[in-house]
């Protein structure tokens, strides 16, 4: 396994690229999924998406495990997501590709994904509460879609002025 490196803001043009459907989930595939989870422990997060390395593959990782537990990675190839609640949670969100910034995004409670998973195999999903927020985040990312898209322009158009700032200062 190997961690590489997060793409973070203000690198727009590669966060904002839709990915592309894996083929098939195969050993390159796994190897992928190693890797990122690999990084994301790393970050350390709960979820990432291949676009946040640079690969625009729809793939992502997920582990909800707290520090001290057993981890419980999740493999997700193709996620589709087939239904939603019309009931809303507020969580409080953050990004591996946007470090230090959190705010409040509402999603739907409740989703079910349609995915492949490390083997190759087809599942349906029906996750609750945390694990419905992280999937709705790592799949908008797949989509292009930054959770600062949930949130106010101007908060949105802060945020990413603070990193332009930033990188142009060469403190990214």
């Amino acid at each position: 396994m190997t961690t590489r490196s997060i793409i973070t803001l203000p690198d727009e043009k590669i966060l904002r690229q839709v990915s592309k459907p894996l083929k098939q989930v195969d050993a390159a595939a796994r190897t992928l999924f190693d890797d990122m989870l690999e990084t994301m422990y790393d970050a350390p997060g709960i979820g990432l998406a291949a676009i946040q390395i640079g690969v625009p593959l729809r793939a992502l990782v997920v582990d909800l495990a707290k520090e001290g537990e057993d981890k419980k990675p999740l493999f997700v190839a193709n996620p589709e997501i087939v239904a939603s609640s019309a009931e809303l949670s507020d969580y409080e969100e953050g990004c591996l590709s946007i470090p230090e910034f959190y705010e409040m995004v509402q999603r739907p409670r409740d989703i079910t994904v349609h995915y492949l998973d490390r083997n190759n195999e087809a599942m349906e999903l029906t996750a609750t509460g945390l694990l419905a927020t992280c999937l709705q985040h790592e799949i908008d990312h797949l989509n292009g879609v930054l959770f600062i898209d949930h949130i106010s322009k101007l908060k949105r158009d802060r945020v990413v002025k603070k990193f332009q700032k930033a990188a142009k200062l060469g403190k990214l």
